[in-house]
């Protein structure tokens, strides 16, 4: 895969020829993006076992299969890696509860995607209970829940996340507080 690193305006020029149906975008986009998806992959993994059965290769490879289809509705480079992000997150989940059906590996597999969301969590969470939480979460505030999910599955700054949410860097870093507080103490109560 390429490592060279496209500007914004080449990965939005792309996103809408793929949009347009030009099957030859979407094969000029991967090898463009797959840099910055690979370590959105590796931020998710850093944590775990080196012999988790899910690796960030397999990772970006199925989160791509679920970006596929949408590609065509997808603005810019930075809405892309939001929707990546919640793709991952929806293959990592999934990957944890295949495991649970399997009945192989007994529990699901504990997980902290940001060293600070786990403070005061023993032994970290599973997967599946931070994606049960965000989602319970989003119903109760859903710019809370956006929060997150730019920050630990997109990989995107605090400043990063404000511009894609049209919010300020403090407004965020609030959020992101409060939103953390929210996630320790629902993942604590399920201990």
């Amino acid at each position: 895969m390429s490592t060279e690193r496209a500007s914004p305006e080449d990965v939005t020029r792309l996103l809408a020829s793929a949009g347009d149906g030009d099957a030859s975008a979407v094969e000029a986009l991967l090898p463009i993006v797959y840099a910055e998806l690979r370590g959105l992959a590796r931020a998710v993994f850093s944590s775990q076992n080196p012999a988790h059965t899910l690796q960030p290769t397999a990772l970006v490879h199925e989160a791509w299969l679920k970006l596929n289809g949408s590609l065509g509705s997808i603005d810019d480079r930075r809405h892309f890696f939001v929707v990546a992000g919640r793709a991952m997150r929806q293959v990592v989940a999934d990957h944890a509860r295949g495991k649970l059906r399997d009945k192989r590996g007994g529990g699901a597999k504990q997980v902290t995607l940001d060293a600070s969301l786990g403070k005061g969590l023993e032994g970290g969470f599973d997967v599946l209970e931070l994606d049960d939480c965000l989602s319970k979460l989003a119903e109760v505030n859903a710019r809370h829940a956006q929060v997150v999910e730019l920050r630990l599955f997109s990989g995107l700054s605090i400043d990063e996340t404000a511009e894609v949410l049209g919010l300020s860097p403090r407004s965020v870093d609030s959020d992101w507080a409060m939103a953390k507080a929210w996630l320790r103490r629902e993942l604590g109560r399920s201990e």
